[in-house]
């Protein structure tokens, strides 16, 4: 797992790959999913020092079980998409991490981005590659640091949405989740009128998008009706190629000429070259805040969400567990010694209702 972008391509399928099917598994075989594993995750590395003594970012650390959390994010994608449809996102400098989440059974794909240039980057580098093999894709898009404890409910959420957008191709369906706090370090969706709906509710435009606001505009925004949004999406590979040409046109640029390398002892100085040159891009700030036509939300049914974020949120999930993990349970790694790690009280769980 020391070797270049490049080389972790090597194994991907053709267009038909040929898997197992599930009764959980989507039914689709144009549907890919693609797990975003290259943040540094530096405001949990206190905590992450402090309970298992590395600087490990907070993805590859088991924070919530036995299982680190993008293990836990690919098992519970895993029963929708099939690891030869999945594509993980990550870093060279995560290389050592990543070689130990997949000791044994179907491994997902895994492209290794010589530096980091943002989720704009992540998001459309998976996408060319996508491209290559199944160019009418449709991608459903997961960070790798989520809590969600009712994931039968969510994923077959999910699956609804996928379907959606099945038969609305010109869609990019965010997944919303409705708010309890003025949270002013999540993005922020308006929902607008109807395109269509799931058994949870009703799909709308997105009318507007903030990410990241103000305390006072987030309290705004709790109080008419905004959804969260949890950065997981559905759309067509059409539709997100299309945005990235609009909105993130120097990005897209770049990383669209990887493929013509691909699979040739070159691929890996593409890579590094496409990124050398390739502007830092936020997806959400560049893409979802200009609300572009293509853009809808789906509400999330009642389930408890959390983006592991913070200290705060990782107690707070952590302390909901049925089976607390270890590091909870063992001397002095209380709930209150733990939240002594930052100022402040813990943070309530957001359970979505």
């Amino acid at each position: 797992m020391n070797q270049t972008a490049a080389l972790a391509l090597e194994s991907l399928p053709g267009p038909e790959p040929i898997y197992q099917r599930s009764p959980r598994t989507l039914r689709s075989l144009q549907t890919w999913a693609i797990v975003l594993a290259g943040g540094e995750g530096r405001r949990l590395r206190p905590l992450v020092r402090r309970l298992f003594g590395d600087e490990r970012p907070k993805q590859y650390v088991p924070l919530l079980g036995p299982a680190s959390l993008l293990r836990q994010t690919l098992s519970r994608v895993g029963r929708l998409v099939p690891p030869e449809r999945t594509v993980v996102v990550s870093r060279d400098e995560h290389a050592q991490y990543i070689a130990h989440e997949f000791p044994d059974g179907p491994a997902p794909h895994v492209l290794l981005q010589p530096e980091d240039r943002g989720t704009g980057a992540a998001v459309l580098f998976a996408a060319h590659t996508i491209r290559r093999w199944d160019p009418d894709a449709t991608v459903a898009v997961f960070p790798s640091d989520h809590f969600i404890r009712e994931e039968d409910t969510f994923l077959t959420h999910v699956a609804e949405v996928v379907a959606v957008v099945e038969r609305h191709p010109e869609r990019m369906v965010l997944l919303g989740a409705r708010p309890t706090t003025p949270e002013p370090e999540y993005g922020w969706i308006k929902p607008g009128t109807p395109v269509s709906e799931t058994t949870d509710g009703l799909v709308c435009r997105v009318q507007g998008f903030l990410e990241k606001p103000a305390v006072e505009t987030a309290q705004r925004c709790l109080t008419t009706g905004w959804l969260w949004n949890t950065f997981a999406f559905v759309t067509t590979l059409p539709t997100l190629l299309d945005a990235g040409q609009e909105f993130l046109p120097a990005v897209d640029a770049r990383l669209k000429l990887i493929n013509a390398f691909a699979r040739s002892r070159h691929e890996g100085w593409a890579i590094r070259q496409a990124y050398s040159l390739a502007p830092k891009s936020d997806f959400s700030r560049a893409v979802l805040e200009r609300c572009p036509s293509c853009l809808a939300v789906s509400p999330l049914p009642p389930l408890t969400w959390s983006d592991l974020g913070t200290p705060r949120r990782v107690v707070a999930a952590a302390s909901s567990l049925p089976v607390r993990p270890l590091w909870m349970t063992s001397g002095r790694r209380t709930v209150n010694a733990l939240t002594a790690i930052f100022q402040g009280p813990p943070a309530n769980l957001r359970t979505i209702r």
